[in-house]
């Protein structure tokens, strides 16, 4: 793994967290999200995941409960390919 370091005129060192997002503040800076659309790979989980299932997100340093409000199709794993529209549940394989 390669360690990738930079400088930012008039911020200490001391006033960054880890965690935190860098990001132009001029052009299309990084903002928050309430909500958002996910392509999901299932490889390793006991039983099924339905609407409302509510795992928790590891996300470089953070660790987010994200809601699965709606599965929106199920897509062949080969070819990509849309299998089912709004399926009630999904699994591994």
């Amino acid at each position: 793994a390669d360690n990738v370091g930079f400088n930012v005129k008039n911020i200490s060192v001391k006033e960054l967290r880890r965690g935190y997002v860098a990001g132009d503040s001029k052009n299309q800076p990084p903002r928050g999200a309430a909500d958002f659309t996910a392509q999901v790979i299932v490889l390793n989980h006991p039983g099924q995941i339905s609407n409302g299932y509510t795992p928790v997100l590891d996300c470089h340093t953070a660790h987010i409960a994200c809601k699965f409000a709606e599965i929106k199709e199920k897509c062949d794993r080969r070819s990509g390919q849309t299998t089912e529209e709004n399926p009630k549940s999904i699994k591994s394989g």
